[in-house]
């Protein structure tokens, strides 16, 4: 009778602990981290996609010591490709979230995306990083609580390229892409400049080949202009540097830009002394995550890392950095609380999450091209480092 009763009882514990262990209280004490990284792996933006992804696995298995482990936890990283399209990218991440069940997300290349994104994060309620989508309003006034950017936004590009161009006597000129990108850039470049003088803004179709009309209403805007002349170039993909070749040089009128990929700054060897502000250039940060970075790149690939890459490995840094301060809890709000005003080391230097609307404050670097026989690209020389704290980036949400 007795041994009757132990072994039902046995049953019925067994039994409990098999229902115990399918609850999702189980389930959430999961030895896995997982996380999608949606970007641009083809599209117009693939080689800046290619190499955030290059970037955000190295920084992973760099922040990680090589293990792929917090807190005793794998990361398992989900690749999805959002073609450089707003609505994909928007499925892309609902699935990620819903039906992946990812912990948090990252990504996308191009603003475009990220904004048609941010709200999936909202309706999810989890995290989605944002690397390297730049538009203001992704942290401005279509921010949301579970949105962070690793990725500098456009007013950190235009405020630092301001500190090269904003002289007196010099007249400017905007050519900038017809998209979020580029008109939150040329809005921003606007309220950063004080000196100089603003008299057009250029807007083309992302995907123009045919520059000709555009430059040519800049020359018209610009030829009889006293004192330099420069057109400022906002631009991601294709070769807006075409305009060089309608002999600005006779009309006095100067081009500058930020910094961007090796391959595309080729271009910038037809304009050796020109200034502009860059978000990375290997050659210019010295620390010793970056000493890392470009070490394991020349080992893996024989070449630099590249512009988009320290973004990537950024991320990775900001991810591995809150997951092992939350002890690998990577629900939403104590993500949220781990990481507002979090401070983490990447291969620009220290960035820290600003509070008020989750952007990563940061260093931009001010420059000046040198030609170098030895190197395909017009070389950046550092002129001087604008630190985060030089910059006073407006809080653009309505927190």
């Amino acid at each position: 009778m007795h041994r009757r009763t132990w072994v039902a009882r046995t049953a019925l514990a067994a039994t409990a602990l098999a229902c115990a262990l399918a609850s999702p209280l189980a389930f959430s004490q999961s030895k896995e981290i997982k996380i999608a990284h949606i970007y641009s792996k083809t599209g117009p933006l693939e080689a800046y996609g290619k190499q955030t992804a290059t970037g955000f696995m190295m920084g992973l298995d760099y922040a990680t010591g090589g293990t792929m482990m917090v807190a005793g936890k794998k990361l398992v990283v989900i690749e999805k490709d959002d073609q450089g399209k707003p609505d994909l990218g928007k499925s892309l991440l609902a699935a990620a979230y819903g039906d992946d069940k990812v912990d948090l997300a990252v990504g996308p290349t191009a603003s475009p995306v990220a904004l048609a994104m941010l709200p999936v994060a909202e309706e999810y309620k989890k995290i989605l990083l944002v690397e390297p989508a730049v538009a203001d309003s992704i942290t401005g006034e279509k921010w949301n609580k579970y949105i962070f950017r690793t990725g500098r936004n456009s007013s950190q590009d235009a405020i630092s390229n301001a500190v090269a161009l904003d002289k007196a006597g010099i007249t400017i000129a905007t050519l900038a892409q017809d998209s979020a990108f580029g008109r939150d850039g040329v809005k921003a470049f606007k309220e950063a400049i004080k000196k100089a003088k603003l008299v057009h803004e250029e807007y083309l179709p992302p995907a123009t080949t045919d520059f000709t009309a555009g430059a040519q209403r800049l020359i018209d805007k610009l030829k009889d202009q006293p004192g330099r002349k420069v057109i400022f170039i906002i631009w991601a993909g294709g070769n807006p540097f075409k305009i060089a070749d309608m002999d600005l040089k006779r009309y006095g009128i100067e081009i500058a830009t930020g910094g961007n990929i090796l391959p595309a700054m080729a271009a910038y060897k037809q304009f050796p002394g020109m200034e502009g502000a860059a978000y990375y250039y290997f050659g210019i940060p010295k620390n010793p995550v970056n000493e890392a970075m470009v070490a394991q790149h020349y080992k893996q690939f024989k070449s630099p890392p590249d512009f988009f890459t320290a973004g990537g490995f950024s991320a990775a840094m900001a991810v591995v950095t809150a997951l092992k301060k939350s002890n690998g809890d990577a629900t939403a709000n104590t993500l949220i609380k781990t990481m507002e005003g979090m401070s983490f080391d990447t291969p620009k230097g220290k960035m820290t999450f600003r509070k008020e609307d989750h952007q990563a404050m940061q260093s931009m670097y001010h420059f000046k091209i040198k030609v170098d026989p030895a190197f395909a690209w017009g070389v950046p020389e550092l002129v001087r480092e604008i630190k985060a704290e030089e910059m006073n980036i407006p809080i653009r949400n309505k927190r």
